[in-house]
C-alpha cells in the first residue's frame, strides 16, 4: 500500500532538500504541493528561491510573481513570518525586470526606435499602462487610441503657429485686464457637487473665450481680431449650443489639474502653447509633454489627463476643439444630430468645457 505524503510533509521535504542542496527534489515535492494548493504563499516562495538557486531565472519569475498575486488577493494582513521571503521575491522580480529590460535595449537600442514602437516596449516591460478612450458621455467606437496627434499632419497648423507673436500680443492686452478671466469650473449651485474639486470656482484654471458653448463671444473676439480670425478655416467641431470653445486657458504657478477624461470621444483638444515661463507639462495616458511656446499640440482628451504648471509665473495657452480627423462628414452630422438631440431631450448640453 502506497502512502500519500501530506502537504506538509512535502513543505519539510522540500525544505530539507532546499537546505542540503537538493535543488531538483525540492521542485518536485513543492510542485507537488503546489499542485494541490495553487495559493500556498510558503511554497510559492520556497520554489521561487529553489528556482532562482538553481538559476532557472524565468520559471523562478513566475513562481515570485504567483507569490505576490496571493498577497494582493489576500483580504486578511499576510503573517510576518512571510516578510523576508517577500521581500527577497520583490527584490529579484526587480533585478530579474532590469536584465529583461537590458536584454531588449540590446537587441533593439532605444535611440533607433520609433515612438509607436517604444511605446509598446514600456508597455510589454510594464513601465507604462495601456491608456484607452473613456469618454464620460458618449463614445464613438473604433477609433484609434493616439494619445497625442503628430501636428504636422493637420495642414492647418503650421499657419496658426506662424500667428504665434502676433496672438501673443492680443493676450498680454487681455492680461493687463485682471477682470477679463474667469474660473474655467464655473460653480454651478444648482447642479450637486459630487465631482467637485479644488479648481471649481477657483481663477487658478483661468478662460478667457472667444467661443464659448458653440457661440461666438462677440465683444472678446473684437478685443482679440487676429486670433478670432485664426480659426476661420479650421475643422471646429460645430455643435449647436456645445462646441466648439476657443480660449486663452490659464494656469497659474503651482496650479494642477488632476487626472480626467473628456466627455467625448468624437473630438480632440489642442493647445497652442503662448506664454510658458518654466516647466509645465501635460500628461496623456502614459505619456507626458512639456508644452514648448509657439508648438501646437494636439491630443485625445477622452484619454486620461491632467496638467500641471510648476513654473513661478502664469502658463497660459489657446485651447480649442476640432472633429477628429477619421470621422467621415456623414459621421459628423450625424454625431450633431445625436448630441443635439439628448441636449434637448435632457435640456443639458453633452458637451460643455473638458
Amino acid at each position: 500500500m502506497t502512502i500519500t505524503p501530506t502537504l506538509d510533509a512535502l513543505k519539510r521535504s522540500a525544505f530539507e532538500h532546499a537546505r542540503a542542496g537538493r535543488l531538483a527534489d525540492a521542485e518536485t515535492d513543492l510542485q507537488s504541493v503546489l499542485r494541490e494548493a495553487p495559493r500556498d504563499l510558503g511554497a510559492l516562495l520556497l520554489l521561487g528561491d529553489v528556482l532562482h538557486a538553481a538559476g532557472k531565472t524565468q520559471d523562478a519569475s513566475r513562481a515570485y510573481g504567483g507569490a505576490m498575486q496571493v498577497v494582493q488577493m489576500q483580504a486578511a494582513p499576510i503573517p510576518d513570518v512571510f516578510n523576508p521571503g517577500l521581500q527577497r521575491a520583490a527584490a529579484r522580480l526587480g533585478e530579474y525586470a532590469s536584465q529583461y529590460e537590458a536584454f531588449i535595449a540590446a537587441e533593439l537600442p532605444p535611440a533607433a526606435r520609433s515612438s509607436r514602437f517604444d511605446q509598446s516596449v514600456n508597455i510589454l516591460l510594464g513601465k507604462s499602462g495601456i491608456s484607452l478612450q473613456q469618454p464620460t458621455r458618449y463614445y464613438f467606437p473604433e477609433l484609434p487610441q493616439i494619445q497625442f496627434y503628430d501636428r504636422t499632419a493637420f495642414n492647418w497648423a503650421a499657419a496658426l503657429e506662424a500667428k504665434t507673436p502676433a496672438i501673443q500680443e492680443e493676450l498680454r492686452a487681455v492680461l493687463a485686464d485682471h477682470a477679463a478671466f474667469r474660473p474655467y469650473l464655473e460653480r454651478n449651485e444648482s447642479q450637486p457637487h459630487v465631482k467637485s474639486h479644488e479648481l471649481v470656482g477657483n481663477d487658478d484654471w483661468g478662460a478667457f473665450y472667444l467661443w464659448k458653448d458653440g457661440a461666438r463671444v462677440e465683444e472678446n473676439c473684437a478685443r482679440c481680431p487676429v486670433t478670432a480670425a485664426a480659426f476661420a478655416d479650421l475643422p471646429l467641431d460645430y455643435l449647436p449650443g456645445q462646441a466648439p470653445s476657443v480660449l486663452f486657458s490659464l494656469l497659474k504657478p503651482g496650479a494642477h489639474i488632476p487626472p480626467h477624461h473628456g466627455l467625448i470621444n468624437t473630438r480632440l483638444i489642442c493647445h497652442l502653447p503662448l506664454l510658458v515661463p518654466g516647466p509645465a507639462w501635460l500628461r496623456v495616458g502614459n505619456r507626458t509633454h512639456q508644452w514648448k511656446e509657439g508648438e501646437l499640440v494636439v491630443f485625445d482628451d477622452s484619454i486620461e489627463h491632467e496638467a500641471k504648471n510648476e513654473a513661478s509665473e502664469t502658463r497660459v495657452v489657446l485651447l480649442f476643439d476640432i472633429w477628429r480627423p477619421e470621422l467621415t462628414p456623414q459621421e459628423r452630422i450625424e454625431v450633431t444630430k445625436l448630441l443635439g438631440a439628448i441636449a434637448d431631450f435632457s435640456g443639458q448640453p453633452v458637451v460643455s468645457g473638458n
